[in-house]
């Protein structure tokens, strides 16, 4: 299918790992001239940015709680490259040990909602006004879960509420930006063994992975992986889905959640 994001500039935040990072490595692979990771993983950002290319990708380091980075980071992008096309709102946080309604952690609450639901509107505000003002009919994705359509696991309340949030905004926000030709879509991974799932559930990535795998009702070769993810989000942001905005894009290989505790044959 050739390169398709040739010529592209794109911000991709949570860049330093896992999905951010795979991400990073396919925009960069398929044509972007420039690629800026935000992150506030600085050492590994930086490496990541080294081993894509200089010419090619940059690291920012970004804390999107604070929306005058966010701001920032976007004003450096177009300062360095003099556009953007495709803000990846991907940064997130999980929650803090166990969060259910009877012993919600109010402040950890809080904490986690100031990255996954502040720092992501706070990306598609600034990224969509660049957008606007640039007359750049531009992609922005969010990161939402395969959590942001259930009630569930009521253990990690308030990061499934965070992503429920995230989805509603994108929901919003593709229409307020879609009379600018902007869209705005979501990708929704299954559990992947990233290093944010595998330091949430203390467990290494085959464990992550050995733990999960009978909760997909779609049976491969291999697991849910980070890449399986980057090639959705290379989807959202290429022209390939140039009639496609208001999506929450599931790849999370059939996931059912509790399907463990359900009877089996």
């Amino acid at each position: 299918m050739g390169k398709r994001l040739e010529n592209k500039v794109a911000i991709i935040t949570g860049g330093a790992s896992g999905i951010g990072e795979e991400t990073a490595r396919l925009f960069a692979e398929h044509g972007a001239r420039g690629v800026v990771i935000a992150d506030i993983q600085e050492q590994k950002g930086q490496k990541v940015a080294e081993s894509i290319g200089s010419q090619r990708c940059i690291f920012i380091k970004c804390d999107v709680s604070d929306e005058e980075q966010v701001k920032s980071l976007v004003e450096s992008t177009i300062k360095i490259y003099g556009q953007l096309d495709i803000m990846f709102s991907n940064a997130g946080i999980a929650s803090a040990g166990k969060q259910d309604i009877l012993d919600l952690d109010l402040n950890a609450c809080e904490k986690l909602f100031s990255i996954n639901v502040h720092g992501t509107i706070a990306c598609v505000k600034h990224a969509g006004r660049v957008m606007v003002e640039n007359g750049t009919k531009g992609s922005i994705i969010c990161t939402t879960s395969v959590v942001a359509g259930v009630g569930a696991p009521p253990a990690l309340i308030d990061y499934v509420m965070s992503k429920h949030a995230v989805l509603g905004l994108v929901r919003c926000a593709s229409k307020g930006l879609g009379q600018y030709g902007i869209r705005v879509n979501s990708v929704a991974p299954g559990p992947v063994a990233t290093p944010l799932t595998c330091d949430a559930f203390g467990k290494s990535t085959e464990e992550i992975e050995k733990y999960f795998e009978p909760d997909f009702i779609l049976k491969g070769k291999e697991n849910l992986k980070a890449n399986h993810i980057a090639n959705a989000v290379l989807f959202l942001a290429s022209d390939d889905s140039v009639s496609v905005t208001g999506h929450n894009l599931s790849v999370d290989g059939g996931y059912v959640p509790f399907i463990k505790w359900l009877p089996r044959n």
